[in-house]
């Protein structure tokens, strides 16, 4: 049975699952950080050490690291897992839908730490919180990714799925960015003495929100309807095996993995530029992610337009170039002869022009792999090519916020801010890399 075409109505659910995905990491990746090892102009607690470990790694660089590299590790499995699922409803949306309440539960308590202070026992409980986080996101995005290629046959439609898949995305930032400006609302509405007892709620009414978008496209989507996928046969270490082998998809790796790094040193000190280097108020940070959010919507009829007549890999050298020039200025916040309102304004506004293509075009690209991939070796392993993709990216994840952790040890309070401008430095050689290993991509022709 012919799979059918998936209407308009049934892509923008699609997008919701992104939507909800993209809310609870971003209030992980932007504020936990800031969370538990906040500057000193914050109006929060220190509720772990700051010591460092061999005098250069700190206490939160470590936790973030190993919830992260758990969730690595468990990624090909639960890829292998939905590729081989035999379930009547669907080898994806029945797992995505079993992942749901475990996420919102362990988003939900990462920012409720048993004690209020500096304190050994809120390691442990961030800890174990973040690898039941990450394991519990991780049994949803990976099957949600992997139905990409399975309801969007042609190259237009992977572009057009994978545009409002990046609209879901950069919607959750936007929502997630609105974590303080909710906090200070709740503050005064309530009369809430704590700032901490606050964001709590502010973070629990994100993520409840961030649910509901993850049930929008398991119940609005019949699998069995719009998809047309085979169970895969081929054993766990066979198909990885196969997947590291292909040199396209191995390019396409080493690109991703630098550009992850790149925007998690800058969605992790997001809240600290502001504050510190600009000495704004972190509420500003909604304001600028609603900017974001417009300007690149203003792009996306452009990327989708230029993909189409120059192609996808031109669009992606060029924004990672851009982007590089773009996270040289974050070195220069705060030291300009211009008002430090305009500044962050403006580089936010430039940054949205490449982040609109490397928001489509990534996953349309992968998506082609993997149809080449299938249709040469006859086996559908779609879930292990993003598993693999996705470990990478959470290592890529785990290495941004590892190196700006670490770099707050050279800075990172009002005066002294060095180990923050450091990080501009780093975002712009990650991108310049990844833009030359790009280069030598083959791009599919139609």
């Amino acid at each position: 049975m012919t799979a059918q075409k998936l209407p308009l109505s049934k892509q923008i659910a699609y997008a919701f699952g992104m939507m909800g995905w993209s809310i609870m990491m971003n209030l992980i990746g932007v504020i936990v950080v800031y969370l538990y090892a906040p500057p000193d102009n914050s109006g929060l607690p220190s509720l772990i050490t700051q010591a460092t470990i061999f005098g250069f790694v700190n206490v939160i660089a470590i936790i973030m690291s190993s919830g992260r590299l758990v969730d690595a590790v468990y990624d090909p499995l639960i890829a292998q897992y939905s590729d081989k699922n035999k379930n009547p409803k669907g080898r994806r949306i029945p797992l995505m839908k079993k992942a749901i309440l475990p996420a919102l539960v362990f988003c939900c308590l990462i920012f409720y730490p048993l004690k209020q202070e500096e304190s050994s026992t809120n390691i442990v409980w961030l800890v174990i919180m973040l690898i039941g986080f990450y394991v519990s996101t991780t049994t949803y995005i990976i099957p949600y990714y992997a139905l990409l290629p399975e309801l969007a046959p042609s190259s237009d439609d992977k572009v057009r799925l994978a545009t409002w898949q990046s609209v879901g995305y950069v919607f959750g930032i936007g929502v997630a960015s609105n974590a303080f400006n909710l906090t200070d609302q709740l503050q005064h509405s309530m009369h809430i003495a704590s700032r901490i007892t606050a964001l709590q709620y502010a973070v629990f009414i994100f993520a409840v929100l961030g649910a509901i978008c993850l049930c929008v496209p398991v119940f609005a989507i019949d699998e069995r309807k719009y998809s047309k996928s085979i169970p895969s046969s081929v054993p766990l270490r066979t198909a990885l095996r196969d997947t590291l082998r292909n040199k396209n998809f191995l390019l396409f790796i080493v690109a991703d993995f630098s550009y992850f790094i790149a925007i998690t040193i800058i969605t992790t000190g997001l809240l600290y530029f502001l504050k510190v280097l600009l000495r704004l108020e972190e509420a500003l940070g909604n304001k600028l992610m609603i900017m974001m959010v417009l300007v690149s919507f203003i792009f996306y009829p452009v990327v989708n337009f230029l993909a189409r007549k120059i192609g996808k890999k031109i669009l992606v050298i060029f924004s990672l170039f851009l982007l590089s020039l773009i996270f040289l200025g974050i070195y220069f916040l705060g030291k300009v002869s211009m008002d430090p309102t305009v500044q962050i304004y403006a580089l936010i506004c430039v940054a949205s022009i490449p982040l609109a293509s490397l928001n489509i075009l990534p996953n349309a690209i992968l998506a082609e792999i993997i149809e080449k991939d299938s249709l040469e070796s006859g086996a559908n392993k779609e879930a292990i090519y993003f598993a693999v993709r996705y470990f990478f990216v959470k290592i890529a994840q785990t290495f941004g916020i590892t190196l700006f952790s670490m770099f707050l040890i050279y800075g990172k309070d009002p005066g002294n801010d060095f180990g923050l401008r450091l990080n501009g430095i780093l975002g712009f050689v990650l991108c310049f890399v990844a833009a030359v290993t790009f280069t030598r991509f083959k791009e599919k022709k139609d």
